[in-house]
């Protein structure tokens, strides 16, 4: 007849380490929100969930190896139904006093572990929203180009039209965005008797603004051609003819690059009116 293993004697300290892990995890999942929900950084994101993880299996480890009834008991198999003998004892080592699992403190902090990671969870599905700025799609589709923002070379200086020589493209960026890389774009001088596509969004006598980014995946295009007008994107050499509105002619991108309308101000600067005439960047951020 079956009987109930004997309970070895508990370790000292055994409660207290296993406690101590499941407070350091949600200790690492609190951390994780409040990094999360100052605007996210993330080496300190990765680190707290590390320390919210490692906590929680530390914890867990514990409890298996020095609670858990262990030993090496063989018998042959019965069946999958245990006789109603054995569940009476199981029953009997799970609601005893001496449970593993009625161990004063021990539950109540794995479930405060798994809440305060489950909660932290959900902070990132906030990125999925339709109303997030910091979601890639919401992002393009708002840049911090619009009426009167001032074209900035990579130095931080307004740019004029006589900054910009035929045959050069200057990067710019929009004054007073997030960081230096806020929604690039760059302006060139092309020959207006050479356009085969009026531009978009008009041109100063020949110069153009369109958005840095490849309508492939998001890279910069930089390398310019200049006898042809066409521009080119390295990564996966997406070819745009500026003469035909910067329309894609090789390579996969099937969209042109967004045009940037443009004046000049009364001091003589280039300012935009208003924001690109297309959301920039790769064709899959647009889609919700």
């Amino acid at each position: 007849m079956s009987r109930r293993p004997p309970v070895a004697p508990t370790p000292p300290g055994v409660n207290r380490r296993i406690i101590l892990s499941f407070l350091t995890s949600a200790a690492g999942a609190v951390g994780f929100t409040v990094v999360y929900g100052l605007g996210g950084q993330t080496q300190w994101e990765g680190v707290c969930l590390a320390v919210a993880f490692a906590g929680l299996a530390t914890g867990l480890a514990i409890w298996g190896r020095r609670l858990a009834p262990t030993g090496g008991y063989v018998e042959e198999h019965e069946g999958f139904t245990p006789p109603p003998v054995e569940q009476t004892l199981t029953a009997a080592a799970l609601t005893a006093p001496d449970s593993p699992i009625r161990r004063r403190g021990l539950v109540a902090t794995l479930g405060l572990a798994l809440t305060a990671l489950g909660v932290a969870a959900l902070f990132p599905l906030r990125s999925l929203l339709p109303w997030d700025r910091t979601r890639p799609v919401q992002a393009r589709r708002d840049t911090p180009w619009g009426p009167g923002v001032r074209l900035l070379t990579g130095g931080g200086q307004p740019l004029r039209p006589e900054d910009v020589p035929a045959g050069t493209v200057v990067g710019v960026f929009p004054e007073g965005g997030v960081d230096a890389g806020d929604a690039p774009a760059f302006a060139v001088r092309l020959r207006p008797e050479r356009f085969t596509r009026p531009p978009s969004a008009g041109h100063l006598d020949g110069l153009v603004v369109y958005s840095l980014l490849c309508t492939h995946a998001g890279c910069p295009v930089r390398l310019y051609l200049k006898g042809t007008g066409r521009i080119l994107c390295p990564c996966h050499q997406s070819s745009f003819d500026l003469f035909a509105d910067a329309a894609p002619v090789a390579g996969p991108a099937a969209r042109s690059l967004p045009g940037l309308p443009v004046e000049v101000d009364p001091d003589g600067h280039l300012r935009a009116t208003g924001d690109f005439t297309a959301p920039p960047g790769a064709g899959f951020w647009n889609r919700p």
